[in-house]
C-alpha cells in the first residue's frame, strides 16, 4: 500500500489497489482558461464525492491540537494520524511525482500539499478552489 492510499483510507475514499493507481494517474484539474489535461472525448465516469473539508474539520475539532491542515502538509498528515516525517514526505512526493525544491524545504512542502489536495479533488474529493490555488 502506497502512502497516498493511506491518505485515501483515512478520508473514506473507496479505493482498492487498482483504483489508487488510477487516481494517481488522473489528470489534475486546471484553472479556468487553461487547456484540459485529458481528451475531451474521454468517457465520463461517476465519481463518488467525499467532503474532504468536512472530514478534516471534524477531525481537527476532535484532535485537541492546533493544526493548520489547510496550508501545511505536515499538519495535514498529523491530523490524519499518518507519519509526517521527512522520509514519509519524500515517499509521498515520489509517489505523486512532486519535484519542487529540495527535500523538506518549504517549497517542496507547499507543492506536496497542493498535489495531495489536487489529487483528492480530481478523484471525487470536495475541495474548495481556494485550497487548490
Amino acid at each position: 500500500m502506497g502512502f497516498f492510499s493511506k491518505i485515501l483510507d483515512k478520508l473514506g475514499f473507496d479505493a482498492g489497489a487498482g483504483k489508487v493507481a488510477e487516481m494517481l494517474n488522473a489528470p489534475v484539474p486546471m484553472p479556468a482558461g487553461k487547456p484540459p489535461t485529458a481528451p475531451m472525448d474521454a468517457p465520463a465516469q461517476a465519481i463518488p464525492v467525499v467532503d474532504v473539508v468536512a472530514i478534516l474539520e471534524k477531525k481537527a475539532a476532535a484532535s485537541g491540537q492546533k493544526l493548520n491542515w489547510r496550508t501545511s502538509i505536515v499538519d495535514l498528515l498529523k491530523l490524519l494520524d499518518l507519519d509526517s516525517s521527512l522520509a514519509a514526505r519524500k515517499e509521498l512526493a515520489a509517489e505523486l511525482n512532486v519535484r519542487a525544491g529540495a527535500d523538506g524545504t518549504a517549497e517542496q512542502n507547499i507543492a506536496l500539499h497542493k498535489a495531495v489536495l489536487s489529487k483528492l479533488a480530481a478523484n471525487g474529493g470536495n475541495v474548495p478552489k481556494e485550497l487548490l490555488d
